[in-house]
């Protein structure tokens, strides 16, 4: 049954590619409405249009439909409390500012920028005194609460910009509460008065996000940490417009953080280091010039990306590492997750790919392969190339890297590794190479139980050292010392080409 008390929303602002940081608190947005029966909404803020980038409000729906955090309502999706885009709601923005200036809890500020920067060099300069528009500077400033009326409203007929300050209480002592991080304690005194509407008709962050979460019912702000010093205003603002009974409650999450070092995961260590932040490549038009790599298209199985995920920063309390979605949702809750930021793993994020492809069906992994094998597929049969894909499957972490695995099934080698000859290749092993050639001409029928069985008496009836033969037979099969066992190897490309392949081999490489 639906909860209807719980609603949580994931509010990106359309500036670029969605970071994997913000795929985190997207996700644990998800699971824990999910676990609780409640709503996921998805919600576009771009109130800042400034920073708009074209594009990247479809990048942000799509990376959340790859990653299988499907939202219930909101931008793709739709519902009752829409419109879901805040440039679409400025009606509703401009309303709920003039409330806050008809009830004393808002004024207009006309200062300008330079008269801005004057105030603050000559705070610097006179009292050694960081500048605020607080409190303590505002009754010095150019505002309604320091101009008449009539100055005010000569000011707004005209064409000179303006902004809607918050009226900041000058001290009043607030404890509130956040769900991972327990009582945070704020002075008023220490807040300035931030802009909550500007003279372009927009309304800043701050403004339609309380009026939004208020209008639709949000009941669980679940966000980044990097907010956490906007909690303070966002309940000033909740108690200015008497809206304190339904105020949601606050969860701000741990930062992603850089493999190596101190700081926040960027898109500059990812470069640096070679792994991506993004989940799809971007932008997601590949005609344009420069391309950021996304988990996607690096061949990430979207379970694996998200399981990988869900534990940078939350603790299950067990030993297991490999989560559904499903047991993800049963699983999580926000008493486990940390306090303190998690260091991304690029090696971690590998492996959990890795346990997602071994627990792939061969011919899932087939399908999934044709092409990576640069159109050589055609020479096995479907079965013979499930069967391949079996054989080296626990050697990958990406289908991608197939070719690099099975090469040898497809195409003869043409050198070998020196290293391995160096150390291998012994006088007399060509000879060798070219008896046990006669010894598989006459192996019938030619599978890989009567390949052991003859091969391993021919060594042993003729005292040869088991290890010397097959390091040598398999420099032979494959050009190096790696692939499944040799008898696999044997049997998928036959016998003729075995005793081609050897033939080759004893010619090349001949003490």
């Amino acid at each position: 049954m639906k909860n209807d008390n719980i609603r949580v929303r994931f509010a990106p602002s359309p500036t670029g590619p969605l970071h994997i940081g913000g795929v985190r608190t997207a996700l644990y947005n998800y699971l824990f409405a999910k676990q609780h029966n409640g709503t996921f909404i998805l919600r576009i803020e771009d109130t800042d249009r400034t920073r708009f980038v074209p594009g990247a409000q479809e990048y942000i729906i799509e990376s959340l439909r790859w990653c299988g955090i499907i939202p219930d309502e909101g931008v793709s999706a739709g519902g009752d409390f829409g419109p879901y885009i805040q440039s679409e709601r400025k009606d509703i923005y401009t309303q709920y500012a003039q409330q806050l200036l008809d009830s004393g809890n808002a004024y207009y500020a006309f200062d300008t920028a330079d008269e801005l920067e004057q105030m603050r060099e000559a705070l610097l300069k006179d009292k050694h005194e960081t500048f605020q528009y607080d409190a303590a500077h505002r009754l010095s400033m150019k505002n309604s609460l320091t101009m008449t009326a009539e100055e005010v409203e000569q000011w707004l007929k005209s064409d000179k910009p303006y902004v809607i300050r918050f009226k900041m209480p000058a001290n009043e002592q607030l404890t509130i509460n956040d769900m991972i991080r327990g009582e945070v304690h704020v002075n008023t005194a220490t807040l300035d008065d931030k802009v909550l509407f500007k003279s372009d008709g927009m309304p800043t962050y701050h403004l339609a996000n309380i009026v939004d979460d208020h209008l639709m019912k949000i009941s669980h702000v679940i966000r980044g940490e990097e907010w956490l010093p906007s909690m303070p205003l966002h309940v000033m603002l909740y108690k200015a417009f008497g809206w304190e009974s339904s105020m949601p409650e606050f969860a701000h999450l741990p930062l992603l953080l850089k493999p190596d070092g101190n700081g926040k995961l960027s898109k500059r260590d990812g470069d640096r280091l070679g792994f991506p932040v993004f989940p799809l490549r971007w932008p997601l038009d590949v005609n344009k010039e420069e391309i950021a790599s996304g988990y996607r298209e690096s061949c990430y199985y979207p379970e694996a990306f998200i399981n990988m995920l869900a534990l940078l920063g939350w603790n299950p309390g067990s030993e297991q590492e490999i989560f559904s979605m499903q047991e993800l949702i049963n699983t999580f809750s926000m008493e486990r997750v940390g306090k303190s930021g998690s260091k991304f793993d690029p090696e971690k994020a590998k492996w959990f790919n890795k346990q997602y492809l071994l627990k792939q069906p061969d011919a899932e992994i087939c399908k999934e392969a044709i092409p990576y094998l640069h159109g050589k597929e055609n020479l096995y049969d479907t079965k013979t190339l499930e069967k391949i894909c079996g054989l080296i499957k626990e050697r990958l972490h990406f289908v991608k890297e197939i070719w690099e695995q099975v090469h040898f099934f497809f195409e003869a080698p043409t050198t070998y590794d020196e290293k391995a000859v160096h150390k291998r290749w012994k006088e007399g092993t060509s000879s060798t190479m070219n008896n046990l050639i006669e010894v598989i001409k006459n192996i019938e029928p030619y599978n890989i139980n009567e390949c052991d069985t003859t091969i391993n008496a021919w060594i042993t009836s003729n005292e040869l050292n088991l290890g010397t033969v097959f390091n040598s037979l398999r420099l032979c099969l494959v050009g190096e010392l790696k692939g499944p066992h040799i008898f696999d190897i044997m049997d998928i490309i036959g016998k003729e080409e075995t005793i081609r392949r050897i033939e080759t081999a004893a010619k090349i490489i001949n003490y």
